[in-house]
């Protein structure tokens, strides 16, 4: 009976009880329920305009989710991302992993939109994101699960971090890894992530010198299928052609399943990042060998993977604020 009061007592404060909430990095409890009395539609309505626009354009649903992730790279889960340069705040919008690539910012923008109607100054842009990214690989046919909620947004955003501290598709996998341990994932988390590159597209400009000059010889990548590679090739011609457009999992684009290391195991994954998985290291190209085959292991913990990521560093209690607009911090 007491512990039944104190449970009850925690939640009118807006605090979780431990069982029902998940331990973030850098402090403050997250937890799915946040929104339950404050705004019970809210995931609701973030479910209706993602179904809305992933059915117009399948690709926004690989938009979305590496939104929630370009955003919890840099300063955590706080929808810095979001922010459009104004006064002293320069936007991330226009860091090297994001200019001319990210997108569903107007995605983002409708849902608030809805939010703000049904419950004014109450749900956060980066849960709204934390929301929409789990959706989104519903939507696809992937896994689902509880997202903890409670993030507050971010008053300012970092270029020099979205430029740094995002993997890129030629970083070695040290570096990668690297970037990971800084966010406090690990290896089980790169590899189980890197997954959603079952879903999306990539441009020519991300993986052209792996056509062509992989390591500074003027060779090609000797760890590409070579006629996959010539495939490439008629589409992103040595120059030109930056933006053309190509699926990151030519097997099954647009469905959320474990082909992407399937890929992998037949030297056909898309990017560097993603092929040096199965060739660089001994344990990821292990975890690479057992979500090739067996799905519902890979799903378990890509699921896992993106709880652990949506923790990282969130902003709550007092710190931070509610946007109005995502674009803007309020006046």
């Amino acid at each position: 009976m007491v512990h039944y009061i104190i449970v009850i007592t925690l939640l009118a404060l807006g605090l979780a009880p431990h069982c029902l909430s998940s331990k973030t990095v850098g402090g403050g409890y997250l937890y799915p329920q946040f929104y339950d009395h404050s705004c019970p539609k809210a995931q609701e309505i973030v479910r209706n305009v993602v179904a809305k626009a992933v059915a117009k354009e399948p690709r926004m649903a690989a938009s979305l989710l590496r939104l929630h992730f370009h955003d919890c790279f840099v300063k955590g889960c706080d929808a810095s991302i979001l922010l459009d340069s104004s006064g002293s705040i320069i936007s991330e919008k226009r860091s090297n992993p994001n200019r001319n690539s990210a997108r569903g910012f107007e995605v983002i923008d409708e849902i608030k939109a809805v939010m703000e109607k049904e419950c004014p100054h109450t749900v956060s842009c980066a849960d709204i994101m934390a929301l929409a990214a789990r959706d989104s690989t519903v939507l696809t046919g992937g896994p689902s699960w509880e997202v903890p909620l409670g993030r507050r947004d971010a008053r300012g955003a970092s270029l020099s971090g979205s430029n740094n501290n995002i993997p890129a598709p030629n970083n070695t996998f040290q570096t990668i890894l690297t970037k990971f341990k800084l966010q406090g994932l690990d290896i089980v988390d790169l590899v189980a992530l890197s997954g959603s590159h079952t879903i999306g597209n990539s441009r020519c400009t991300s993986f052209r010198q792996r056509l062509y000059n992989q390591s500074g010889n003027g060779q090609p990548d000797n760890t590409l299928d070579q006629s996959y590679a010539s495939q490439l090739r008629r589409n992103c011609p040595r120059s030109g052609g930056d933006q053309n457009l190509f699926f990151l999992d030519f097997v099954s684009p647009i469905k959320f399943d474990n082909s992407y290391f399937k890929n992998l195991l037949a030297n056909k994954g898309l990017l560097n990042s993603d092929q040096v998985l199965f060739t660089k290291n001994g344990e990821s190209r292990e975890l690479v060998k057992t979500y090739a085959y067996n799905q519902e292991l890979f799903f378990q913990q890509f699921a896992k993977s993106m709880i652990k990521m949506g923790n990282i560093s969130p902003l709550t209690g007092y710190r931070g604020e509610i946007r109005q607009n995502c674009r803007k911090i309020n006046a």
